[in-house]
């Protein structure tokens, strides 16, 4: 039973339960993601594009123009669907920017919320030290 014990105490590290809340913050952090990215941004690119669907593009494998990506599915043409590359592309860099975003304001955050320095009051000068001890020295010999 060592095992059940040893995974018990994994489970009840602190680790764990800030990955698994991480875990949940991330999957909600990537449902506004794929919002931004469907709803705003791939439609913006779409207009700067001409309009072009990213994952309508595609390559047939058996040389025949098909009309669309429906239509060679339809006849289980093989295609390389390079459009869902280039969308997962896009979609990497505004997840990568997105998250650059929030750590760059959450170590803002973190530099602003630290309490200021508090200098240590300013002792007697080396020179003023080695004065001390030369007197003292003095007194005590004479």
């Amino acid at each position: 039973m060592p095992f059940l014990k040893d995974f018990k105490a994994f489970l009840l590290k602190g680790d764990i339960i800030a990955l698994a809340t991480a875990v949940v913050i991330g999957a909600a952090f990537n449902k506004i993601v794929s919002s931004a990215v469907e709803d705003i941004i791939m439609p913006v690119i779409g207009v700067m594009t001409g309009g072009v669907d990213f994952s309508a593009q595609f390559i047939s494998l058996d040389g025949n123009n098909y009309e669309s990506l429906e239509a060679a599915r339809e006849v289980e043409a093989a295609v390389i669907t390079y459009g869902n590359v280039i969308q997962a592309v896009i979609y990497f860099v505004i997840v990568a920017f997105f998250i650059f975003l929030v750590l760059r304001a959450y170590e803002r955050t973190k530099t602003k919320k630290e309490a200021p320095k508090v200098t240590e009051p300013k002792g007697p000068s080396q020179e003023e030290l080695l004065t001390e001890i030369r007197d003292e020295l003095r007194k005590k010999n004479s």
